[in-house]
């Protein structure tokens, strides 16, 4: 079974000042599927009462010794299980270790998705390789739109990382607050867009947050990450050293700001 954690009071009876039984408080549950301790097959399984949805579902890649296998896949066994009280999968941004995973698992459950313009475009191109396409429902959002689950409601908040139309999601439920802050940088000079909003990570911080859900990948190196921009520096200087010379830079493809540096410089 995978790491599972809880939030909240436990549901005992507790009485109040007249000796009146309170009603049991309902937790949260929170189930990792996929993403521990470990690059890729992020997926996760918040779940309050009788509500549920799931964040990311992510692949990896094999390690060297697994000859013969292309990728490696989170176990969706307990998702089947249930599958009537799972509500929708919530995308934070379009990497494959956060959506390599969906037309594998689509291809058993059907479930809505809810992701930004850029996120839900390269689904939908992994959803037609696979023969999915217009079989899954496609929601579009954007940094503060707000979706329901039930008693559960899923904020999405603008954050910076290496593919645009990335988000950070903020979980509300009757007792309280979930931050899931998806994979981040702190970039006060984005290529595309707006900088981290982190005027509204602050407001939830006020409200109270029960968990913190924080991507920590590089998180005990010491300093900072520098601005994507800073990039687009160095190659300008480069590309002048090699004027009327062929150029070869090895790049991922989703790093789409740094594609656009290479074209402008």
């Amino acid at each position: 079974m995978a790491p599972a954690a809880s939030a909240g009071k436990p549901q005992a009876q507790s009485r109040g000042r007249r000796g009146r039984p309170k009603a049991p408080v309902t937790p949260i549950h929170l189930t990792m599927l996929g993403g521990m301790n470990e690059i890729g097959k992020n997926i996760t399984l918040f779940e309050y009462g009788d509500d549920a949805f799931l964040i990311d579902c992510g692949m990896a890649f094999p390690d060297e010794e697994m000859l013969g296998v292309d990728i490696v896949l989170p176990d969706f066994t307990y998702v089947e299980k249930n599958r009537d009280r799972i509500k929708g999968i919530v995308l934070t941004h379009g990497h494959e270790d956060h959506i390599g995973g969906l037309p594998y698992l689509l291809g058993r459950v059907n479930l809505p998705l809810y992701g930004t313009r850029l996120t839900l475009a390269l689904v939908e191109s992994k959803l037609r390789e696979h023969g999915l396409s217009g079989k899954v429902k496609l929601n579009v959002v954007e940094p503060g739109d707000t979706v329901r689950f039930g008693k559960i409601s899923v904020e999405f908040i603008n954050v910076n990382h290496s593919i645009p139309d990335a988000v950070a999601l903020g979980i509300h439920t009757p007792i309280g607050n979930v931050v899931h802050t998806g994979d981040f940088k702190i970039d006060t000079t984005p290529i595309l867009g707006k900088m981290i909003d982190l005027a509204r990570f602050g407001e939830l911080g006020k409200e109270g947050v029960l968990a913190l859900m924080a991507d920590s990948t590089n998180a005990e190196r010491p300093g900072y990450t520098p601005s994507e921009r800073v990039v687009g520096e160095s190659f300008a200087n480069l590309f002048r050293k090699a004027e009327n010379k062929r150029i070869i830079i090895a790049t991922f493809s989703s790093n789409i700001h740094r594609i656009q540096q290479i074209i402008d410089a």
